[in-house]
């Protein structure tokens, strides 16, 4: 079953976060994920707002979860460390 991974986000260092956008794109991409939304326009309803949210799809949780593991998005995330606030889950979609 396919999964949404869904970031909310704050930049605090554009420069750098956009270091790792530029890798996190290809290791998202290496590991079957699709974005559906790319800190585009949103409107928040409830809750906490972030600037940037952004929802990729994976083939599954783990497909996710891999790509999370994996040394090419563990190399792109040391970049948004300290240029962001994040929040980010995966969530199994239903059919």
């Amino acid at each position: 079953m396919s999964a949404l991974w869904i970031a909310h986000v704050t930049v605090t260092d554009p420069d750098a976060y956009g270091q790792y956008a530029s890798r996190a794109t290809k290791a998202i991409a290496d590991h079957g994920g699709v974005f559906l939304a790319r800190a585009g326009r949103a409107v928040q309803l409830e809750g906490q707002g972030h600037p940037r949210n952004v929802v990729a799809r994976f083939p599954s949780v783990e497909a996710a979860v891999a790509c999370y593991n994996s040394p090419a998005y563990q190399e792109a995330l040391s970049f948004a460390k300290d240029a962001a606030t994040r929040e980010l889950v995966v969530v199994e979609e239903i059919d």
